[in-house]
């Protein structure tokens, strides 16, 4: 969907960018973390020209970036920042609505876009279209931004640092607003964030920088349990390394046939969406070796043991 090939940009003498090559998979999303100065920030702008690039290029469905003006590539890609810049004078349908407006789509086509859109971020269209930014909290304020990007149904999303600003509650709660929009429309997305956590939890991939260089890409496991670099190991966490393989993979995905003696139901019973690390509480809080694995209808599809499961949790 997005092949990101050679990027470089310098200012002067320093390389912020230096020789970024990427593939992002289309209907993904695909996380950039790194700490302040690596270029994860700039890396993100060239893709929509806010930041040209001093060399490499961009090209989005086969097409180079640089075919057409950058006003006319930006109206095509959402982008959200860090504190949502909404305008303040603006109604949030009319935030919602900002895109597709100067695209000239006709008024029907944007009241029902506004209302679709705030209904998939659980704000009523009725409670808050006329609402203006400064009535909304920190989050929906955030939502609205997610809104307004999406608005033209655009094919990718960039995000720099959306949920930077907010508390570690309403922040949980809009990453798995993200997810669901995903899931929801399709969109490819890539985000950059300074949190290797949020960025195991939203990312189908991840890239960590430094310098300017992409140290390593791949699937958040991966980079848990076969660091490419000491940078890589020291950011995922050596000491927490097991528990984090733990967070990525659920109890269904994991669980063993049948039960572990032959009966219905053995030990606790372990939600088949619960990850490894829950599983693994669940059992020791409990103080028992194993647990029957259920289904969303209660019915067991298999079970679980803590040797299995810390098992799993050592790197291969």
């Amino acid at each position: 969907m997005i092949e990101i090939e050679g990027l470089t940009k310098q200012y002067g003498s320093t390389t912020v960018v230096d020789a970024v090559s990427m593939v992002i998979e289309r209907n993904s999303i695909t996380v950039i973390v790194g700490t302040s100065g690596s270029g994860k920030s700039t890396l993100l702008r060239m893709i929509n020209r806010l930041v040209e690039p001093t060399s490499g290029r961009v090209l989005i469905a086969g097409r180079d970036t640089e075919a057409e003006p950058a006003y006319r590539l930006r109206r095509r890609i959402g982008y959200v920042i860090q504190g949502h810049g909404l305008f303040p004078h603006r109604t949030v349908a009319e935030n919602v609505a900002t895109v597709p407006r100067l695209l000239g789509w006709e008024p029907a086509r944007i009241r029902d876009r506004v209302e679709q859109l705030l209904e998939a971020l659980q704000l009523d269209p009725a409670s808050y279209s006329g609402k203006y930014p400064h009535q909304l909290s920190g989050g929906q304020q955030q939502r609205v931004g997610v809104a307004r990007a999406l608005a033209a149904e655009p094919a990718v999303l960039l995000m720099d640092e959306p949920f930077g600003a907010l508390d570690p509650i309403i922040r949980e709660k809009a990453q798995d607003d993200l997810l669901e929009i995903q899931r929801k429309f399709g969109t490819t997305m890539l985000v950059v964030t300074h949190d290797i956590d949020e960025a195991f939890r939203l990312g189908d991939r991840v890239a960590v920088m430094s310098e300017g260089r992409v140290l390593q890409y791949d699937r958040p496991e991966v980079l848990i349990a076969h660091p490419a670099d000491p940078l890589v190991a020291r950011m995922t966490g050596s000491s927490e390394r097991a528990m984090r393989l733990l967070s990525l993979t659920t109890a269904g995905e994991a669980a063993l046939p049948g039960t572990a003696d032959g009966s219905a139901h053995e030990g606790p019973l372990i939600p088949a969406g619960a990850s490894l690390r829950e599983a693994l509480s669940e059992l020791l809080w409990r103080g028992s070796d194993c647990g029957t694995v259920v289904d969303g209808d209660g019915k067991p599809c298999g079970h679980l043991t803590v040797a299995a499961i810390l098992a799993r949790g050592r790197p291969r």
